[in-house]
């Protein structure tokens, strides 16, 4: 008998895609957003049920909606860096080809297209991971964390929710 490959992705569509395609998610801003809170809320209650915190309850209560906005401003400071490669690439038309006219067109529709494509949205990843485990870490310091509790629970939100959806190839 046969076994049947099941795929379980663990990051909902990131909200930048709306301002991409919003005829094709009329209904997705509700989804989206209670989607990246339950994923949100999910890794921060697992961390600090790891770390056996007997006043998680109290802590989620206080944290929930902070770590929730600054995923948000993380995500949009690794868009940022993808803006930065639309704009590149626009501004490279109706001049001579560029060397980076090749790639540069793949960072928003297919990153798997070209290495330097890849790279360079595997930056923009990498930029909301770093700003997402800074915000975190100083949100949950100020909740009354130790410093290695934050620095655990900041990696492991800033290691899961990573904007990790950058990397679907969209349609141009």
């Amino acid at each position: 008998m046969m076994k049947r490959e099941v795929r379980v992705y663990n990051m909902i569509i990131p909200l930048w895609l709306l301002w991409l395609f919003p005829p094709l998610f009329p209904w997705g801003l509700p989804v989206i957003l209670l989607g990246n809170l339950a994923i949100d809320t999910a890794v921060l209650s697992l961390a600090l049920k790891a770390m056996k915190r007997t006043d998680r309850e109290q802590l989620m209560e206080h944290l929930w909606w902070r770590i929730w906005w600054r995923g948000f401003a993380a995500d949009a400071a690794g868009m940022a860096w993808l803006f930065l490669a639309l704009i590149l690439w626009e501004m490279s038309f109706g001049h001579r080809p560029t060397f980076w006219q090749k790639w540069l067109g793949f960072v928003m529709g297919d990153p798997f297209g070209h290495p330097v494509a890849l790279l360079w949205t595997l930056t923009a990843v990498a930029i909301a991971g770093v700003c997402i485990y800074r915000l975190d870490r100083k949100a949950l310091r100020s909740a009354g964390l130790t410093g290695r509790e934050a620095h655990r629970a900041a990696l492991a939100l800033a290691i899961i929710t990573a904007p990790w959806t950058f990397l679907i190839p969209t349609p141009m």
